[in-house]
């Protein structure tokens, strides 16, 4: 009897020493807590789902950068989202493996923990769901998740890295998308001289104020709340791609009051993001303010901003001198890593 009893409490001792290795790992594994500004939208709801952690964070920006999420392991994710330009690659549409051109221009991926939609038909309601969608398209890696796997099931880092991001080292479709999108999570641009002003550090030079002046004025009831976005979609007239492939929201709803409507950007960083529009139609922010005081093209469902004004937003030369002037205090010069 004694002896079942000192077997029994060797058991219930080893398993004490196995839930404290269990905690062990999750204290070894901290979560990240996201630098969130008061005035900020509330965050995406999958977010709390997903929460950023020290080494599924790691583990997510290594696969961000790997090449061998492509066919011929020439592109990873960075090779389109440069830091440097927020993100975004400086093409007009974003360039894949063999140089083959895609249908879009590549968006920055700022402040993705706030954002409804992703894709700019808005085509993923939950960040863990967008990776996949670079890794299967022709014109990116033109790849396969089970190609992906079968190229990095073996690395030793990796291993390390699964183990103590998810507590063992298998590595599956699940734990690449969760760590990437915790990666991106951590990616909050709020730190630019607007920022700056808000909190009372700095002022806005003459130019400035006026052209923060004009965007209430004239921009702002797109580009809304600190995200510089309402996140809407709209047909703001922009020239057309004429991909037979692009409807933009239409291509998701099937709705035609949705043709060729874009989620309204962010201009967080715009300094840093041309050229502009949903495949580079614009090469640079001055381009896009002529465009539109000159007029844009009509259609049935063009936002009523346009329609009801004469399909255009008049400014003056000094007006749109003041409102580049007042775009730039938007630049998060840390964020881009300058």
């Amino acid at each position: 009897m004694k002896k079942i009893i000192v077997f029994i409490s060797i058991v219930l001792s080893l398993a004490s020493c196995s839930n404290e290795d269990s905690d062990m790992i999750a204290i070894d594994n901290p979560e990240i807590a996201l630098n969130i500004p008061s005035d900020f939208p509330k965050l995406n709801a999958f977010v709390s789902q997903n929460k950023p952690t020290k080494y599924g964070v790691e583990l997510g920006e290594k696969l961000f950068a790997d090449k061998r999420f492509s066919a011929d392991n020439t592109i990873s994710c960075s090779s389109c989202h440069i830091q440097a330009n927020a993100f975004t690659d400086q093409h007009a549409q974003a360039v894949g493996i063999e140089g083959r051109i895609g249908l879009r221009n590549t968006p920055s991926i700022q402040n993705l923990a706030f954002m409804k939609f992703y894709n700019w038909d808005g085509s993923k309601l939950q960040l863990e769901n967008q990776p996949l969608v670079p890794i299967i398209t022709h014109e990116e890696m033109d790849s396969s998740i089970l190609d992906v796997i079968n190229k990095i099931k073996d690395d030793a880092v990796y291993k390390d890295l699964f183990k103590k991001a998810f507590g063992d080292e298998s590595v599956t479709p699940d734990k690449i998308y969760k760590s990437i999108a915790q990666f991106e999570y951590t990616l909050i641009s709020a730190n630019s001289k607007y920022d700056k002003v808000k909190r009372k550090e700095t002022s806005f030079t003459e130019s400035e104020l006026q052209g923060f002046q004009t965007f209430q004025q004239k921009c702002a009831s797109c580009h809304a709340t600190e995200l510089f976005t309402d996140q809407s979609f709209r047909n703001i007239g922009f020239p057309l791609n004429t991909d037979t492939n692009e409807a933009g929201r239409g291509r998701v709803t099937g709705i035609p009051s949705d043709f060729m409507s874009f989620r309204v950007p962010s201009l967080r960083n715009v300094e840093y993001t041309a050229p502009y529009g949903s495949f580079g139609q614009f090469s640079n922010l001055r381009a896009v303010l002529d465009y539109f005081d000159n007029g844009v093209l009509d259609a049935d469902n063009l936002d009523p901003i346009f329609k009801e004004n004469g399909k255009r937003i008049p400014l003056t030369e000094q007006e749109k001198d003041n409102l580049i002037a007042f775009m730039k205090t938007l630049s998060d010069t840390q964020f881009v890593g300058k």
